[in-house]
């Protein structure tokens, strides 16, 4: 059966492995995984991220999850545009999360960036996730 929500299933990946103090996980590699991570690596909730091959041309995504003092870097992850229902936002009604502390990330048509480097783009998108 075909997976409806792989961004959402990624992201629960990555909060479960926080909550069981995990070092990494394993994703499905795909492009948007690819530059979702990309963006959470930029802005310092992860570690990094690498490609390992399980079995032979079965790509998947080891994710190195990031902690500080024992506590992980995200406290909170959260889906906002799912396949059912998709959420768009102007370059002037880009959420702000918790005064700036968390990000939203961006699915624009210059890529997948954070609320900031899309207003200094001065561009709007589809709100993927927001990450505090």
């Amino acid at each position: 059966m075909a997976m409806s929500d792989p961004l959402g299933d990624l992201l629960t990946r990555i909060r479960n492995g926080q909550l069981a103090a995990k070092g990494a996980v394993l994703a499905p590699k795909s492009s948007m995984h690819v530059r979702v991570l990309e963006v959470l690596k930029r802005e310092g909730y992860i570690r990094g991220f690498g490609e390992v091959e399980q079995a032979p041309g079965k790509q998947s995504l080891s994710v190195e999850l990031k902690y500080h003092n024992g506590e992980p870097v995200i406290r909170e992850l959260k889906r906002v545009s799912k396949p059912g229902r998709r959420v768009y936002a102007g370059v002037r009604d880009l959420p702000t999360i918790y005064n700036g502390l968390g990000i939203a990330i961006v699915s624009t048509p210059r890529g997948v960036m954070s609320d900031a480097e899309a207003r200094a783009a001065h561009v709007g998108g589809e709100i993927l996730c927001l990450v505090f």
